[in-house]
């Protein structure tokens, strides 16, 4: 019996210089897309990360008071092992995230802020691959994200920010949604997997709450199972899909 022809995915657009991603939580982007940061940061590119929240509600034997601060710093480690030294948090509160203009409004500022022409988010839709229901902060800053990269544009959107010296940025070129399931594009990840294993060790207070499995194996089992099983449609070389919407 022939085996089915698997649709391949191109290569994610590379004609940037500046990406922000936006995500709700400390390891989201660990989980999602570390491994094609590492590779634009090795290539010269400007990626800075906001978070919506600091994880404060993250982990069940921790008082929020103790865990959202932990949970930065593991951030911060985090990000620099894959070349990112710009880290910022909005403060939303973890857990209970509202879509809304409020949180539009706190993206908005950032990309003006930061200026990017790359956007990158995590997966805003119910679901992960039609099967596992998706947390409500992860659609909601997600959705947001994909609304505020146009808002950040629009002078009359928002127009507090401008009297804050935050000028209109219409350069967002593209939003790249990690996790989606429906991808249309990927990265490869041969040079920066190990490093997006490392990355995520650095999440290893959340890992050690989560999971009873050595923290290297469950990093390196999962995020390797994740880049093969992308890689089946990139030309067997392990790589992160990303869903492309052009702007």
């Amino acid at each position: 019996m022939t085996e089915p022809t698997i649709s391949q995915l191109p290569p994610l657009p590379d004609d940037w210089r500046r990406a922000l991603a936006v995500v709700a939580h400390p390891d989201d982007l660990e989980y999602g897309c570390a491994a094609a940061i590492a590779a634009w940061t090795d290539a010269g590119r400007e990626v800075s990360y906001v978070l919506a929240t600091r994880g404060e509600a993250g982990i069940d034997t921790l008082e929020t008071s103790a865990c959202g601060p932990l949970r930065e710093r593991e951030q911060r480690a985090s990000a620099a092992v894959v070349g990112v030294s710009e880290v910022a948090f909005l403060d939303h509160p973890d857990g209970v995230i509202e879509y809304g203009p409020a949180l539009r409004r706190d993206i908005a500022a950032a990309i003006r802020r930061y200026r990017p022409e790359l956007v990158i988010t995590l997966n805003h839709r119910d679901t992960w691959g039609g099967t596992a229901w998706n947390t409500p902060d992860h659609v909601a800053v997600g959705r947001a994200t994909l609304d505020a990269a146009g808002d950040a544009g629009n002078r009359w959107i928002f127009p507090e920010l401008t009297e804050q010296g935050l000028e209109p940025w219409d350069g967002v070129r593209w939003v790249a949604v990690a996790g989606s399931g429906a991808p249309t594009h990927a990265v490869d990840a041969t040079a920066g997997l190990e490093r997006a294993v490392r990355s995520l060790l650095e999440h290893r207070t959340y890992i050690e709450a989560l999971t009873d499995e050595d923290p290297e194996t469950y990093a390196r089992t999962l995020l390797t199972g994740f880049a093969e099983e992308t890689g089946k449609r990139f030309g067997n070389r392990p790589a992160v899909a990303f869903e492309l919407f052009p702007r």
